[in-house]
């Protein structure tokens, strides 16, 4: 045999020593997808289910569309439905400003405010909303009245009854805020711990207060990594105020509720509740998506608005 080929004992072909270099896919090569057998059984398996939900959905006589399309559009629904829409925004805007605080103080230097954080998150993130609004709702057997006046005295401007304080929507906005203030918390604090060190470094060093380097540069860029997770809550929120009717109340679910203990009709009632919830939650996320291009399409560092620019050489100004 030549020294230009050699017997492949494998295949019993001759080859050349020198192999030809393999060939690049052009626009004319042709991809063979392997079949799998599987898909298609469990393509036919998802269809078959989607057939039959479908059909249970709309040729059963017992939902009722009819009933479900009289009461979409009821004075006592939309009610209810502003009422849900008003606890999910009091609830996220008094939780995520609490959270901004917590997260600050978790991440501060001074271990009072350390513990006092870290505590704060442990306990409502460990008690569930639905027994803190409860026990909120039922504060008046352990406090009767609020007194403003000098602390640790007998001196007394004025008295409020508590009852009358804490009604049931104060009970489930603090129930559901509190809740969020510790979650949002953890997430603003794992924010700006993403944003690197050497950026709040080199804007001490350029001798910017740390109020303006928080408020300017670290939350700017945290706000891009936390508002997924910040939208999420959001969602989650909006399904959290379905709690709230177990204190009467009259938010979307506890109006559904109260038609269908007069009527009786209670699947379509809870469909009405269902399709309120399916419109809410789609127009949060058409929000969430849309701040999230519009944040992640924002400059970073507003030069302007810090007061200096680092690309121009000369004094820096406060």
């Amino acid at each position: 045999m030549s020294s230009a080929t050699f017997d492949d004992s494998v295949t019993g072909k001759v080859t050349g020593a020198r192999s030809e270099p393999p060939r690049l896919a052009t626009a004319e090569t042709k991809v063979h997808r392997l079949k799998h057998p599987s898909w298609w059984v469990g393509g036919a398996a998802v269809l078959i289910l989607i057939g039959t939900f479908l059909r249970l959905l709309f040729t059963n006589e017992n939902m009722k569309w009819d009933v479900v399309g009289d009461y979409l559009f009821h004075g006592e629904i939309l009610h209810g439905l502003w009422v849900t829409i008003k606890l999910t925004a009091l609830a996220m805007v008094i939780g995520l400003g609490l959270g901004i605080v917590l997260a600050i103080m978790r991440l501060s230097k001074n271990p009072l405010f350390q513990s006092v954080s870290w505590l704060w998150i442990w306990f409502f993130r460990g008690v569930p909303p639905l027994v803190q609004m409860v026990f909120w709702f039922n504060l008046a057997t352990l406090i009767p009245e609020v007194r403003l006046g000098i602390p640790f005295t007998d001196v007394v401007w004025h008295t409020w009854d508590m009852n009358s304080l804490m009604t049931s929507f104060a009970a489930a906005i603090l129930g559901l805020a509190l809740t969020e203030s510790a979650y949002a918390a953890e997430m603003i604090r794992a924010g700006i711990m993403a944003v690197p060190r050497g950026q709040v470094e080199a804007a001490a060093a350029l001798g910017i207060p740390g109020r303006k380097v928080m408020q300017r540069i670290v939350l700017p860029q945290a706000l891009r990594i936390v508002i997924p997770p910040i939208g999420n809550d959001l969602i989650s929120m909006l399904k959290f105020t379905s709690l709230v009717s177990v204190l009467a109340t009259p938010d979307l679910l506890y109006s559904a509720q109260m038609i269908y203990s007069r009527n009786y009709q209670t699947i379509p009632l809870l469909i009405v509740a269902t399709l309120w919830y399916l419109v809410l939650t789609t127009l949060f996320t058409v929000v969430q998506q849309s701040v999230e291009r519009k944040v992640h399409h924002k400059p970073l560092l507003q030069v302007n608005r810090l007061g200096f620019n680092p690309f121009r050489s000369g004094k820096v100004v406060p």
